[in-house]
């Protein structure tokens, strides 16, 4: 049972042919301001934060979250236990698979040349792949793939591969070492503790 409050709207109307009616997952939690257009496969278990957009033709798998003030375009690929936080942008064609975390304000891009119409006929956004983490107001750009279990710092701004288990930071994003080789998050939260 889809559990909804006031001013969602569950099916909005499309104007593109061939896109269907919504298809919506059991066990759903939608927030006010939420509106899913026809035309997506949602699996159960979606909630939804206040004011989230999910456009048409997307495939979306089951438990995902996405929070307040996030649209997610048309034509994506969203797996299982996503979580995608508040203020985020899901450009048309991008592929998130398997437990992806997503922070605040991520923002995802597919066209190389804006305003191009050579360009908009070879729109592709990223695809992220399985466990990758991504830190918050961090941008990747069109064609980029994000290896598994990959973690990309805050603020980068991701303009080329990232190879899976690997941590990239800076703008553009470098992948600098493993996630294997980080310190335990114990001692690193003790040493920023000292610092201050």
């Amino acid at each position: 049972m889809t559990e909804k409050d006031e001013g969602v709207i569950v099916g909005y109307p499309v104007d593109r042919s061939g896109s269907g009616p919504l298809k919506l997952g059991s066990g759903a939690r939608l927030r006010s301001g939420t509106v899913l257009y026809d035309g997506s496969h949602i699996g159960p278990g979606l909630q939804t934060g206040h004011g989230v957009v999910i456009r048409e033709d997307n495939r979306i798998g089951a438990d995902v979250s996405v929070w307040s003030n996030t649209v997610i375009d048309y034509g994506c690929r969203i797996g299982d236990r996503v979580k995608i936080h508040a203020n985020c942008y899901i450009a048309q064609y991008t592929v998130i698979e398997d437990d992806v975390f997503l922070a605040p304000g991520v923002t995802i891009a597919n066209d190389l040349y804006p305003g191009d119409e050579r360009s908009a006929k070879l729109m592709t956004g990223p695809h992220i792949e399985a466990g990758a983490q991504i830190g918050v107001n961090v941008t990747i750009l069109p064609f980029v793939r994000i290896g598994a279990g990959a973690i990309i710092g805050s603020g980068a701004v991701v303009t080329r591969d990232v190879p899976a288990g690997f941590v990239a930071y800076g703008n553009p994003a470098v992948a600098h070492r493993k996630v294997a080789d980080l310190p335990e998050i114990g001692h690193r939260v003790a040493a920023l503790r000292e610092r201050s």
